[in-house]
């Protein structure tokens, strides 16, 4: 077990959002924001902003770091771009009366297309497609789970073809 590893999450945590220098195993250096570390293998994720580029990801092995140095601390505009590699898209907004027609005109196109479904939830707000996969809403391909990877990609498919027809 190295230094590296022997830190603790306490001390690993301040070096999140600076720019450091990594030197690994083999004299392997890299350079970049540190983003997070993981706590269990000691892992360093380092984020690089290339010229016109949106942005890549490093990951170092807890193992395999030897030293790491900060080189700088972090800005505003800095932050900011390190909080957006993490955060998921926009998603849009829906309301509850527009969730409400989504989901009818899904119900609806699925049984004309002989696919059995009902609703489920307190609220109704669920759809369950043959009792094996389930829609949530805003009823879109990446609100579909299921135990069968098969029926999911399927049913994804079919759903993003009918949104691509909306």
């Amino acid at each position: 077990m190295n230094d590296w590893q022997r830190k603790s999450p306490l001390d690993w945590e301040t070096y999140v959002n600076k720019l450091v220098k990594v030197v690994a195993v083999e004299k392997h250096e890299y350079e970049g924001w540190v983003l997070t570390v993981d706590p269990i293998s000691a892992t360093i994720v380092l984020a690089t902003f290339p010229e016109n580029e949106k942005g890549s990801l490093s990951f170092i092995m807890g193992h395999a770091i030897q030293e790491v140095e900060i080189l700088q601390e972090v800005d505003s505009d800095m932050k900011q771009r390190l909080a957006h590699i993490s955060a998921p898209e926009e998603s849009q907004a829906y309301s509850p009366e527009e969730l409400e027609k989504r989901k009818n005109a899904l119900k609806t196109w699925l049984e004309t297309n002989h696919i059995p479904v009902v609703e489920q939830g307190e609220q109704g707000r669920t759809l369950s497609v043959a009792g094996v996969l389930t829609i949530e809403p805003p009823y879109s391909p990446e609100q579909c789970s299921s135990a069968n990877e098969i029926i999911l990609s399927r049913m994804q498919g079919l759903l993003q073809g009918y949104l691509d027809q909306q």
